[in-house]
């Protein structure tokens, strides 16, 4: 299968790619968080051709992006207050909200739930895209399954060419993580099943009178996930990767012994950090071998950058990579979420 890729700037451009869409074909296109391979929401044929594009476990649900709220009550069969409050105030934006699903929707979508996640994307081409196909799109990130998620087009032909007819190029993403997932079935609660932009500190002043809370099963591995993201491993380079969490300096330091002690039995680490942390090991290492994740404690650049970063080192000789992680605490939940998952829990307190 040749994959075409190309900026939509007309309508004619946005029905094309829309009516690949009801074909039952998969476009890919960008929204304000990463890229999603996208399918007709409304077609299981279709949607099963996400799982096979992505190599994706069919019991992990996907996401239908809408381009306004009127589009929830559609696909959803209740719509309560708390997510209705929910999706005024944050969409478009980062933001999935779980509601009990439509009859219509396909169980394919839902990973056989009675649940549906709807998010309505903060990215003109992505609603626009929505609109001229006149169905909700379910799409999960534009990356082979496992993969750090894609944040520009380039990003999503590597994975996806061969694979998809089209690809819509929109740019970089803007945020760089997942929308965040909330939980808003149980009255009175609020669970936050993936962290994102969207944090808990922001949802919480929303809903002064509610709890919102993290859900545990965020680690589970033995159930059935309820959000894309919750059960398998994700976002993974291609070599091993382990984070590092501390003060500035301690991280430093530990970082430092750890570059030396792998370079003293052949190995070629490369790093992952902010600038301070890069500066402070450039007499050690290599700056071939380094990332910059922007300033310390900037949690928005280091998101913006962090999938760039995981895949940055895939094609060189580099056979580890070493990261400084930051604080779990607004955005930085989100990143330290994505930092366990990519190294499969090798996390570093130090």
């Amino acid at each position: 299968m040749d994959t075409e890729l190309f900026r939509p700037t007309s309508p004619t451009d946005f029905e094309r790619a829309a009516e690949t869409i009801r074909s039952g074909a998969l476009v890919a296109f960008p929204t304000e968080t990463v890229y999603g391979l996208g399918a007709n929401g409304l077609d299981a044929a279709a949607c099963a051709r996400i799982y096979a594009a992505k190599g994706r476990p069919s019991d992990n649900p996907l996401i239908l992006h809408i381009a306004d709220l009127a589009m929830a009550h559609e696909v959803a069969s209740d719509v309560p207050p708390t997510a209705a409050h929910l999706l005024t105030v944050f969409a478009p934006g980062p933001l999935t909200v779980i509601l009990p699903k439509a009859a219509r929707i396909p169980d394919i979508v839902t990973g056989g739930l009675p649940t549906v996640g709807v998010r309505c994307p903060d990215h003109d081409v992505a609603r626009r895209l929505i609109r001229a196909a006149g169905v909700p799109i379910a799409a999960p990130s534009a990356n082979t399954s496992g993969r750090p998620s894609p944040t520009s087009a380039a990003m999503v032909y590597e994975d996806m060419a061969g694979r998809i007819p089209l690809i819509l190029d929109g740019g970089s993403c803007r945020l760089g993580v997942e929308s965040t997932i909330v939980d808003c079935t149980e009255e009175g609660t609020v669970t936050i099943l993936r962290p994102g932009a969207v944090t808990r500190e922001m949802i919480a002043a929303e809903l002064p009178h509610i709890e919102v809370r993290m859900d545990a099963a965020l680690t589970a591995a033995d159930e059935a996930p309820r959000a894309p993201g919750m059960k398998y491993m994700h976002y993974a380079p291609r070599v091993p990767l382990t984070v590092y969490v501390g003060t500035g300096t301690d991280v430093a330091a530990a970082l430092r012994e750890e570059f030396l002690r792998r370079t003293a039995v052949g190995e070629r680490p490369a790093l992952i950090a902010s600038n301070e942390t890069v500066m402070a090991l450039a007499d050690l290492i290599p700056a071939a071998y380094t990332y910059h994740c922007g300033a310390r404690g900037n949690h928005s650049a280091f998101a913006s950058c962090l999938y760039d970063a995981l895949r940055h080192f895939d094609d060189t000789d580099t056979t580890s990579l070493l990261a400084e992680g930051t604080g779990a605490v607004g955005l930085g939940t989100a990143i330290m979420n994505r930092l366990r998952k990519a190294s499969g829990g090798d996390i570093r307190f130090v």
